[in-house]
């Protein structure tokens, strides 16, 4: 089974990243043969700084070795290192029609944002569309926000096989990532960059637990037992903590006598020590610095070896070989 993910380099990665893309991955790599790359052209659809691409794109590569992906048993590259990826994606812009672009919801967002519109924004879902076909995927995880796009993806698929024959490409399925919709942040909102409320991976011991003691959370008494549904403390200790400590949390919650500083002490310690043997791994990496370098560029091998493959036969099917 070939299963493919893409993450953006769009800065720090935070604790929303590895739970809803990250770990995914990683636990995947024993399911099937899997190609993970570093989208560094869909980056470019809302910044204009060469450096930031560039030190984010390592900073990510750095992250994912780190947090488990192994190049023994995946593919790991730079989008931009596979030139075969925009030659698919012209092909499949002259089946694409224009409704299925005017229709999907992220373009619209995304200007609402105040991102400025673009080709490129517009055009993102047929890029992506040639990342996932470009190496013949079967599996795609998504999050729900990526759903629409995978579906683009399908219909394109259908496009090239009922205009150029059966089998010219590949058609992928979802893996829906549900918990990429679980994933709180600092305030109680979902885990975002642009709402400023993430943890990060790596960092300090000392500011990654401040951020963690910033947490609102209300005035109830120490004494007084406290609120444990919508809980703030209770969500993000969850995802680090084992169960035992989790029932035991919210037991103290119920009883009273525990204040809610306490309790973020004990996430701050959690959170902490989850990514313990992550920042081990880190310290490893950079401790080599042409390491990162050597994987990159072996994935990109690899990922073109199948990338031509495909492209050839979909070139053939439509007439330019």
């Amino acid at each position: 089974m070939r299963i493919l993910t893409g993450l953006q380099p769009s800065g720090k990665l935070h604790v929303g990243n590895y739970f809803g893309a990250m770990k995914p991955a990683v636990e995947l790599q024993s399911e099937g043969d899997c190609f993970y790359f570093i989208a560094d052209y869909h980056a470019m659809t809302s910044g204009r700084d060469g450096d930031a691409l560039r030190g984010n794109v390592r900073e990510l590569a750095i992250d994912f070795l780190a947090c488990g992906l192994d190049p023994e048993k995946s593919v790991f590259f730079r989008q931009s290192a596979v030139p075969e990826v925009n030659e698919l994606a012209w092909i499949l812009s002259t089946v694409c029609p224009m409704p299925l672009l005017n229709k999907c919801h992220s373009y619209k967002d995304k200007v609402a944002q105040g991102i400025s519109p673009n080709h490129a924004l517009f055009a993102y879902p047929v890029l992506m569309a040639a990342d996932i076909l470009l190496y013949d995927s079967q599996k795609v995880p998504v999050g729900k926000d990526q759903k629409q796009h995978l579906e683009v993806t399908r219909s394109l698929a259908t496009k090239l096989n009922e205009i150029y024959g059966e089998g010219t490409a590949v058609m992928p399925e979802a893996i829906i990532r549900e918990e990429t919709e679980l994933i709180i942040g600092v305030d109680g909102r979902k885990m975002s960059k642009s709402y400023g409320n993430t943890l990060p991976i790596f960092g300090d011991e000392k500011p990654l637990k401040k951020t963690v003691m910033k947490i609102k959370t209300d005035s109830t008494p120490v004494e007084e037992p406290k609120e444990t549904e919508g809980s703030t403390v209770i969500a993000l200790y969850q995802l680090f903590a084992g169960e035992s400590d989790v029932e035991q949390m919210i037991a103290d919650h119920k009883s009273g006598g525990f204040g809610y500083g306490d309790f973020k002490m004990r996430l701050a310690e959690a959170y902490w020590d989850y990514f313990a043997d992550m920042r081990t791994r880190r310290e490893e990496i950079l401790a080599d610095p042409g390491y990162v370098d050597e994987v990159l560029k072996k994935g990109a091998e690899k990922a073109r070896e199948e990338a031509s493959k495909v492209l050839d036969r979909v070139k053939r099917a439509v007439g330019l070989i």
